[in-house]
């Protein structure tokens, strides 16, 4: 699933049913063109992760923009995206 180029606050009810629709499938989110990361979308986006994990379903984020990897970063979630350290 293709993540939108702005997750914002009005992108974070349409990006959590799109999720919930997944739920119970591996699922890949890309975030090439991801823009900018609100704190309700990232929210949503640690929360699938929960999910999936505790569902025993593959979930991950991968092709992260550098505009997704920083705002994970500055939010303190960087090991949201696949291949990021926890330093």
């Amino acid at each position: 699933m293709k993540l939108a180029p702005v997750l914002d606050l009005s992108a974070a009810k349409p990006l959590w049913a799109d999720i919930l629709a997944a739920r119970g499938q591996p699922l890949e989110l890309d975030a090439s063109e991801v823009q900018r990361l609100g704190g309700l979308c990232l929210q949503a986006l640690l929360a699938a992760r929960k999910q999936w994990r505790e569902d025993g379903v593959d979930f991950s984020i991968a092709n992260a923009s550098d505009a997704f990897r920083e705002g994970a970063r500055l939010m303190a979630a960087h090991d949201l995206v696949q291949g990021e350290s926890t330093q």
